[in-house]
């Protein structure tokens, strides 16, 4: 199995851009109002921001609570599957939080400028999924296997379904 090496310089770039584009997205949507005057879009905004920093929080306190990481090791390197929580409901909760809050700065900003960055950011995330999942299926095996067929990549509406099917079965 191949060692993670941790992120390239380009997804550091873009980790960079992203920390940039929901920053200013935010700042600029609160100080200047939405640049295109949708008001319903702007309060739209604030609601996915909400979300998306949910899945955040709840992904990273299930990673630190379950995963197993080393004392002093970033979470990115867990040693057991995390499957609980936020877990039970989509595989990839950070990276759907990344995207809603490229929305939300999107929707909050209303700038060109917001959506060219975001979009692409987005797509970045997304694409970068199933790279994700490879080295995932090298680490855990047939358990992520068996994860990948229980829980839905980033549909949380379809997770939430899934597992209430599930826990009525048991």
């Amino acid at each position: 199995m191949k060692q993670w090496k941790g992120p390239s310089r380009f997804e550091v770039f873009l980790n960079l851009l992203f920390i940039f584009q929901s920053t200013f997205g935010v700042i600029y949507g609160v100080l200047f109002g939405p640049f295109l005057g949708i008001e319903v879009l702007w309060y739209v905004g604030w609601l996915v921001l909400v979300v998306g920093f949910l899945f955040f929080y709840l992904a990273l306190r299930e990673f630190k609570e379950k995963g197993g990481a080393l004392e002093g090791e970033s979470l990115q390197f867990t040693t057991v599957l995390v499957d609980t929580g936020v877990y039970a409901i989509i595989r990839h909760p950070q990276c759907l939080g990344g995207i809603l809050l490229m929305c939300a700065s999107i929707l909050i900003s209303q700038h060109w400028l917001s959506a060219i960055i975001g979009v692409s950011i987005s797509a970045y995330y997304y694409l970068s999924v199933p790279k994700d999942e490879e080295h995932l299926i090298e680490k855990f095996g047939d358990d992520y296997k068996r994860y990948m067929q229980r829980v839905p990549k980033l549909n949380p509406l379809a997770g939430v379904v899934k597992l209430l099917r599930q826990r009525t079965k048991d």
